[in-house]
């Protein structure tokens, strides 16, 4: 380049001068009229830079709007700043928010747009969502989409090929029963991993919602048809009692590391620390661009004394809720950015690159056309591209964030030997069941 232009004559240097600055001055003004729009997100590490990539290409590409992205440490920061927000003006165009079992509430919010409102001024061409309507994630009681299905994921185990391996296990993969996984978890552990055979961070997600989701069994009386009048909202019977003490003896005798609700697990996972780690699929991404770890991912184990082939866990994740009080001008760009990242090519890279479901059924396709290496992944996505068996839909129940934290510190109580499994279900049950009411 520095030879091109020595040898210029002054008239060219004049014109390439005056085009430089006229695509300059033309790319600023494009810029400057540009709308913008804010968007909130507490996506992990990886997660947020595949997002912010997407979001550059979207900068450049689009004439007409420009998104601003905010990053927050978690959803509990996000809505605090929400509190904060008393204007229109503060609020983001759209926020990521957990779908926490309740869209409807969510969608009750005085400042939250349903997204089937923005669609319906907004159309999107040519997109044909990947989950099915019949499964509650990200929907309303009618079955209208209220948010974005952007990042919903399912509990999945990944597991340390190199520790399987090391261990003598042949093939180096975990078993889906719970018996022969814990012959296996003792395997590991007294052949290298005895630091951290196996851990968890989704504690309530494991061992009490999916629980009954992956044995085939209703999680609350009203997904059972069968249920009478006055039945509680919880029954944990048997099924749950076995598998809470089973837990509780495993971290006992050291097999498991007692869960937490931070991300100590998965970093430890991360770091090649732990043999097996049962978490959310949207940490395939971030492991897989950990140097060193060699690791698969495979379905949540199940007992064949309950169901002779494993159930679908429930979705759960976050979602990108619309804001109102916006501009005409604003809404229309809030819902160009939306269709752009639900287009094939963009919504299939997002899959691929973080482990959320696929968005579309287009962007899974286009997905295994190019292929993967998580080859896996892609066979346990599949199954929920078909409308949902009732213990599978999902469910939404009244004050839920408040159970579910009950549950969380019942479950903790029980797993650091405070009190037995039965005494602390039926506990949980009983005070679930009043609040759900």
């Amino acid at each position: 380049m520095r030879f091109l232009v020595t040898v210029a004559t002054k008239g060219f240097a004049r014109r390439v001068a005056w085009w430089g600055g006229a695509a300059l001055m033309a790319t600023s003004m494009s810029a400057f009229s540009a709308t913008t729009i804010d968007v909130w997100h507490a996506l992990n590490p990886h997660n947020a830079q595949v997002f912010e990539q997407l979001v550059k290409r979207f900068n450049r590409e689009s004439d007409q709007t420009r998104v601003r992205l905010k990053a927050f440490d978690g959803p509990q920061a996000i809505d605090a700043a929400l509190e904060k927000a008393k204007k229109e003006s503060d609020r983001p165009n759209l926020v990521q928010l957990d779908e926490a079992r309740l869209p409807d509430v969510n969608a009750k919010r005085d400042y939250i747009m349903p997204l089937h409102q923005l669609l319906a001024k907004h159309p999107m061409k040519g997109v044909e969502w990947f989950l099915p309507a019949e499964n509650t994630a990200a929907r309303d009681s009618k079955g209208r989409l209220v948010a974005f299905p952007y990042m919903l994921d399912i509990p999945v185990m990944f597991y340390n090929i190199d520790a399987f391996s090391k261990a003598g296990i042949n093939p180096p993969e975990p078993q889906r029963v719970w018996s022969g996984l814990q012959s296996q978890v003792v395997t590991v552990a007294n052949n290298g991993s005895r630091q951290c055979p196996l851990t968890s961070d989704q504690t309530v997600s494991v061992n009490l919602e999916s629980l009954a989701a992956v044995n085939n069994q209703p999680f609350t009386a009203a997904q059972n048809p069968r249920a009478g009048r006055g039945a509680p909202v919880f029954h944990f019977d048997s099924l749950y009692i076995r598998h809470l003490s089973l837990m509780i003896s495993w971290v006992r005798s050291e097999l498991m590391v007692r869960p937490e609700l931070n991300n100590m697990a998965t970093q430890r996972f991360a770091n090649g620390e732990c043999a097996v780690l049962l978490s959310q699929s949207s940490n395939l991404g971030w492991f897989g661009s950990q140097r060193g770890l060699t690791f698969g991912v495979t379905g949540l184990p199940y007992y064949p004394e309950v169901t002779s082939a494993p159930g679908l866990p429930f979705v759960g994740g976050a979602a990108l809720w619309a804001t109102r009080g916006h501009s005409a001008e604003h809404d229309a760009a809030t819902a160009e950015f939306l269709a752009w990242l639900a287009k094939a090519d963009n919504a299939a890279t997002w899959f691929e690159e973080t482990g959320y479901l696929p968005l579309t059924r287009e962007a899974f396709e286009k997905a295994k056309k190019r292929g993967s290496v998580y080859e896996q992944w892609h066979a346990l996505v599949t199954p929920y591209e078909k409308e949902p068996v009732a213990t599978a839909r999902g469910f939404q129940i009244k004050n839920y964030p408040e159970i579910r934290a009950i549950f969380h510190q019942s479950l903790q109580r029980a797993l650091s030997g405070d009190e037995p499994a039965v005494t602390v279900l039926r506990a949980a049950s009983d005070q679930a069941s009043k609040i759900a009411k």
